[in-house]
This record gives C-alpha cells, sequence and structure tokens, in this order.
C-alpha cells in the first residue's frame, strides 16, 4: 500500500460524524501521479484543489485532521494542503479519474485525481527540479504521449489568456519544450502565443 494510500485510508477513519453525502477531494501534484502509477519519490504534502463541494467547514475539518502539524502529518510524513482551484496552470476542462485504490472502501472520502496529462502540464508553471523529476518519470512510465500532452498544454494557454499569469506564458513554452527535446525525444512545437505577450 502507497503512502498516499494509506494516508488518505486514515483521513477518511477520522472523519466522523459520516457524512450525508461522501466529501469529493480532487488530488492533484505528486500525489495524484503516485495513486495512479508505479511511482515514488519522496514529498510533503497531497495538495487538493479547492472545489465547490470544499465548503469553509471541510476545508476546516480537511487541514484539522490532515493538515501540517497534524498527528496524521506526523505520522506519515505528508500533509493536505487545500489549494484554490485558480492557482494550477489547467484547462477549463481537465481530466479527473475516480481513484482505483479506494473503490468502494471509503465511508466518507470520494477521491479524485488529476489525469496525469493534466499534472505533467500543471507542472510546467513552476518546473522545479522535483517537477521535472516527476515529469520524466511519466514519460519513462509511457503515460504522457505526446499529442496528448500539446492538446492539454495549449487548451491551459486558452483558458489562462486573460489571467496576470499569461506574462509567463513564454517560459512555460520553454518549458514543454524541454519536455519534448530531452525528454519525449520529439522535435518541439511551435507554440502560438499572442502577439501581445513580450516573447
Amino acid at each position: 500500500m502507497s503512502l498516499f494510500e494509506r494516508f488518505f485510508r486514515e483521513l477518511d477513519a477520522l472523519w466522523l460524524p459520516r457524512p450525508a453525502t461522501k466529501v469529493r477531494l480532487r488530488v492533484f501534484g505528486s500525489a495524484a501521479l503516485m495513486l495512479q502509477a508505479s511511482y515514488r519519490r519522496g514529498t510533503k504534502d497531497g495538495d487538493v484543489l479547492e472545489t465547490t463541494d470544499l465548503t469553509a467547514d471541510v476545508q476546516q475539518r480537511l487541514t484539522r485532521l490532515g493538515g501540517r502539524g497534524t498527528p496524521l502529518h506526523t505520522r506519515h510524513g505528508v500533509y493536505v494542503e487545500v489549494v484554490a482551484a485558480s492557482i494550477p496552470f489547467l484547462r477549463q476542462a481537465p481530466r479527473w479519474h475516480r481513484a482505483a485504490a479506494f473503490e468502494g472502501s471509503l465511508e466518507s472520502l470520494d477521491i479524485e485525481l488529476l489525469d496525469v496529462v493534466d499534472v505533467v502540464v500543471s507542472k510546467l508553471k513552476r518546473f522545479h527540479a522535483s517537477d521535472r523529476d516527476d515529469v520524466a518519470a511519466m514519460v519513462d512510465l509511457g503515460l504522457v504521449p505526446h499529442a496528448a500532452l500539446v492538446r492539454c498544454f495549449e487548451e491551459a494557454i486558452d483558458a489562462n489568456l486573460m489571467d496576470a499569469r499569461a506574462e509567463d506564458f513564454p517560459r512555460y513554452v520553454k518549458n514543454l519544450q524541454t519536455v519534448e527535446r530531452d525528454m519525449l525525444g520529439v522535435p518541439v512545437t511551435n507554440i502560438e502565443l499572442p502577439p501581445w505577450l513580450d516573447r
């Protein structure tokens, strides 16, 4: 059983009283990768994307039970961090998958995982060493088809054009091209950006 599987199972057990309807947690970042693929690396958090399901009360309970500094964090070495939906670099309709590891076995939580390609695209925003390691591992596992990667990236650009981060898009494009050239071993894609962006 993986680290994050143990973590979310214990979080589910602590979630009392049981809700009338299961609380949907949409997990992204490296936690989503490790729950979908045979991949392990050290990490410090399991980001949960803030969605309409996460009311203020749910967010408060989530961080009280599984946030930084909680006994759950101490036992497993990871914690839940709620991230506003506007923060990750995602397309308008990212793909989510039910977490097969938990199917039918959780009583309070319903875990959904961001698709591997969507996670990879989201990591092109920051692209620190750990992000590059995650992306390289997914490429090595054959989980990042080039055409799907480019399509997802272009849709994320379109979805965020009016965002303040648009000025960083040329850097995101360079990060994508690094993945194409150095990890996938394919020619880089010429991504058309609006002319008002300084390239």
